[in-house]
């Protein structure tokens, strides 16, 4: 941050010196016009002196505004950065509200979009695609082989504070880039046909029209071989009319975003790795056998020659060179060479852009370890979460208060009682959270994490619906059916359920959450672990019928001088009173 600010005040500085210095040379020049041109004191020669210094003033002056640009963007990303360590950066990063579906299994209950989300916190990707591919890694839960390669990836990335820098400040103009499908599409769209041999034939129409040419103006021939052949280049334009524009008019944008992407997949391919995948994103991006940088590089100086027919007094050279459908056959030929691969270019960028925005979270966080991802089970085993000194990822780290959750084998059920605000659902989304991180290949925020690889499943928001014409209860119990599908299918399963069928009276919530807790945790088949929340401590009995199946824990508070007061720490057995009348009077209710 020092860096940037103090390459930011001297930049500041040469750039209002060098306005002045401008305004300067041109009062000078307008001086000596006068001198030269009006009253003819002095030779006309002498404007060549202030009209250099201008040129060169106005060379500085540009340099001077692009380093002071990239000063700015350098203060804004350490500020960024800085504000990630507390709690200052929530509303100010993206939140990938794009990504955000109310219906999926677990994503709004667990803050994964939006304002002071886990994907806020996490993206730092330039790109659609990176943001793309990050989304996925926490929307799901990865296979093991994979994540473990982006453990590897995000290890030897974490350290590279000066590569994450380099590549937040290659322009603000890269943010615009098309998503990866746009692109995509572009290079695998059908063929353009000219007809068979045009690629030779142009050359040599252009060559006869500049030999003729040049022997009509030697007085060797006259105009009459130079006409045909320009008859020729008529006939031949009005074949490949139609072609040419297609290409003409498509190539632009995607030539523009993939020369922003160039200077990403540069970084890339020049940065040494050690990592497997790492590695093999490398010598993806080489399977054409040249660099996609460099291929990307060809392609925008034949689509930079084609454009330049457009000047008006190079158009009747390039009209007679056939320059337009010379450069468009080449930019068709480009694009069946190089289209094919442009989208595992975009892919590579945005899982290397992913792979950074992890590494970038474990650098900022650097208690935060690596999980031991348990191998696949049989179909006899549970899965497991154990963890020790288990943080929530959105809390700093200074403030978050540690607990210890070990959830398989014999243990598959908590049943979570506690007063209000004391960390029920903090501590459900800490556990989801750190699920999450796990299984995208980043780093998780406990002392330790042992973890199957499980398919999260949280109803924590349950919300009423005037328009899909449903009640807070019904949408609970059809998210409740989301989550007993996903353990009926055979995938290991881990489930938040928060204020359990809170929404019903306390005889049907019994019996229904009973019922439904004994088929996730007691079917063999279904393999599933998980916590309840309640303030209903009858739900709490449930654990002396479930034969060692289930345990109770809680978390309490305490008054002191009129004020509650929260410790946040889990401790064993049911919760033995309610500060529901407290709350309640701190408001200003009499009650």
């Amino acid at each position: 941050m020092e860096h940037w600010r103090a390459a930011h005040a001297r930049s500041e500085q040469q750039y209002r010196w060098l306005v002045r210095a401008r305004l300067v040379t041109g009062v000078a020049a307008v001086a000596i016009a006068a001198l030269a041109l009006g009253a003819t004191l002095i030779s006309p020669w002498w404007l060549i002196a202030p009209c250099a210094v201008f040129v060169v003033f106005a060379i500085a002056h540009s340099r001077v505004d692009r380093t002071r640009s990239t000063a700015a963007r350098g203060i804004a990303y350490y500020q960024h950065a800085i504000a990630r360590l507390s709690t200052d950066w929530i509303g100010n990063g993206n939140q990938g509200e794009r990504f955000r579906d109310p219906r999926h299994v677990y994503s709004d209950d667990l803050d994964l979009f939006g304002r002071g989300s886990l994907f806020e916190l996490l993206s730092t990707s330039r790109t659609a695609a990176g943001e793309n591919t990050l989304a996925q890694w926490l929307l799901a839960p990865g296979e093991p082989r994979e994540v473990i390669a982006r453990q590897a990836s995000v290890a030897e990335l974490r350290p590279r504070v000066d590569l994450r820098e380099q590549l937040a400040l290659m322009g603000e103009d890269i943010r615009a880039a098309v998503d990866a499908k746009d692109l995509a599409r572009w290079g695998a769209q059908s063929p353009a046909h000219f007809f068979p041999g045009a690629r030779i034939a142009a050359p040599i129409l252009a060559s006869a029209a500049l030999v003729t040419l040049i022997l009509y103006l030697a007085h060797t021939l006259d105009l009459a071989p130079f006409l045909v052949v320009v008859l020729a280049e008529i006939v031949f334009t009005f074949a490949t009319r139609n072609e040419v524009q297609r290409i003409s008019a498509s190539v632009l944008t995607p030539a523009r975003e993939l020369t922003l992407l160039a200077l990403l997949l540069e970084r890339l391919e020049n940065e040494p790795f050690k990592s497997p995948r790492l590695i093999e994103l490398q010598r993806e991006l080489a399977a054409t056998g040249r660099p996609a940088s460099v291929q990307i590089k060809r392609l925008t100086r034949l689509v930079e020659h084609m454009e330049s027919a457009k000047n008006q007094f190079f158009l009747p050279i390039a009209a007679a060179f056939l320059w337009t459908p010379q450069f468009a056959m080449a930019i068709e030929a480009w694009r069946r060479e190089c289209g094919p691969h442009i989208g595992t270019w975009t892919a590579a960028i945005g899982e290397f852009e992913a792979l950074c925005s992890l590494a970038c979270f474990a650098y900022e966080r650097p208690a935060a370890a690596f999980p031991e991802l348990l191998p696949p089970s049989d179909d006899q085993s549970d899965p497991v979460f154990d963890a020790i000194a288990l943080h929530h990822p959105l809390i700093s780290p200074e403030t978050s208060i540690p607990n210890d959750v070990s959830l398989g084998s014999q243990v598959r059920l908590w049943i979570v009682s506690g007063s209000n605000m004391s960390g029920k659902s903090t501590l459900m989304r800490a556990i989801g959270l750190n699920a999450i991180l796990a299984w995208a290949g980043s780093p998780v925020t406990c002392g330790r994490l042992r973890i199957s690889r499980v398919h999260i499943g949280a109803s924590m928001r349950a919300n009423d619906s005037v328009i899909d014409h449903r009640s807070r209860f019904y949408a609970e119990i059809e998210r409740l059916r989301d989550i007993v599908n996903l353990s009926r299918a055979g995938h290991p399963t881990l489930f938040l359920l928060d204020e359990l069928l809170s929404g019903t009276n306390s005889h049907d919530r019994r019996i229904g959450a009973e019922a439904l807790v004994r088929g996730l945790v007691e079917h063999d088949e279904r393999r599933a672990i998980g916590l309840i929340t309640t303030h209903d401590l009858a739900l709490a009995k449930i654990a002396d019928t479930m034969e060692g199946r289930a345990l109770n824990v809680h978390f309490e508070d305490h008054i002191e001088g009129g004020q509650i007061h929260f410790d946040y720490r889990l401790r064993a057995g049911v919760v033995t009173r309610s500060n529901a009348l407290e709350l309640m009077r701190a408001v200003g209710l009499d009650v």
